[in-house]
């Protein structure tokens, strides 16, 4: 797991935040609050304003395409969400049990 310069390739390319747009075509900005590697899979953490101030979070797959350019794919496998997700808290928080 890391968020490193080798596996900050998002934010290299976009800055802190991207845009996206949904199937209807409307747009959000997201906060990239982390890009994390498990295992050969490379993920996003982001969040709009409106997340971080629930605590929520929206976890992409990172896909690069033969040109370099990257894509989102949303994870919809529910454990595979949660490993992420799991990743990303230990990465905040460490791997500390709280008592």
């Amino acid at each position: 797991m890391t968020d490193n310069n080798a596996a900050s390739a998002l934010r290299q390319r976009y800055g802190d935040s991207v845009e996206l747009s949904d199937e209807n075509g409307s747009t959000a900005t997201y906060q990239i609050a982390a890009e994390i590697t498990l295992g050969a899979n490379r993920y996003a953490i982001l969040q709009t304003s409106q997340m971080q101030r629930e605590d929520e979070i929206e976890v992409f797959r990172i896909l690069e395409g033969a040109g370099g350019e990257f894509e989102l794919e949303s994870v919809a496998d529910e454990e595979e969400w949660e490993l992420v997700e799991e990743a990303f808290d230990d990465l905040q928080f460490g791997d500390e049990e709280q008592p």
